[in-house]
């Protein structure tokens, strides 16, 4: 069995060797970064399976390096950071992340978040639903194999969560699912003020299936509910 590589991202040396400490305890491989532009050039040059990643860092700050990621991989990204802003936390769902911590923080409860993210990677990726896997409306297309979407012959560029979001609605047309089903579905964590994440991906999600510009309205909100796909 592959042993997982995880990177730490952290410009502060004693986080860095703090949450590899926990990390390598509990059996992973850990590599270190000290600054944006290094973690970047080693999940280029390495296999990472997941990153723990600090946004204010020297030479590119962890909100680019997520995005500069986000262009060709899907490993899960938690961001670990001193900026605790309801803000923050969105742009930082929003662009690619999949978890957020604000420091200071535990170690044993980052380690239990980088392993719910590593179980629901691995879940996502590896279940083979035949062609369960491809979902078609009309001129809409969502791949889950490949984790693309195609709307009129157009690849749609989405962020993980995005994507995820996407599924579990198309997968259960005209199916409601209130904001906290889809916050645990997606973010595969107990729900607590996810809410206003929930909306916002909802909201970028729209604007990107450009139901703003063309009749079509795949995702339906059903107030004081939730939302509901139809294709």
């Amino acid at each position: 069995m592959t042993q997982i590589t995880i990177l730490v991202a952290d410009d502060e040396k004693e986080i860095a060797d703090l949450i590899s400490i926990h990390l390598k305890n509990e059996g992973y491989n850990v590599i270190t970064a000290a600054d944006g532009a290094e973690a970047l050039q080693l999940v280029q040059e390495q296999v990472v399976h997941l990153v723990v990643l600090d946004i204010m860092m020297p030479k590119m700050d962890g909100y680019e390096v997520t995005q500069r990621i986000r262009e060709d991989y899907q490993m899960p990204i938690i961001f670990v950071s001193a900026k605790t802003s309801d803000f923050d936390k969105v742009k930082g769902l929003v662009i690619g992340a999949d978890d957020y911590m604000t420091k200071p923080f535990t170690p044993m409860e980052l380690v239990a978040r980088v392993n719910a993210q590593l179980r629901r990677f691995t879940v996502l990726n590896g279940k083979k639903e035949g062609k369960n896997n491809v979902l078609e409306y009309g001129e809409l297309c969502i791949d889950k194999d490949r984790r693309s979407v195609t709307l009129y012959e157009e690849e749609i560029d989405l962020t993980p969560k995005e994507f995820d979001i996407l599924f579990l609605l198309a997968s259960h047309p005209k199916k409601v699912f209130d904001v906290e089903t889809i916050f645990q579905q997606v973010w595969g964590e107990l729900y607590y003020e996810g809410a206003n994440t929930v909306m916002v991906h909802i909201r970028t999600l729209r604007k990107k299936l450009k139901e703003d510009q063309r009749k079509d309205k795949w995702i339906k909100t059903v107030w004081g509910v939730g939302y509901s796909f139809h294709g």
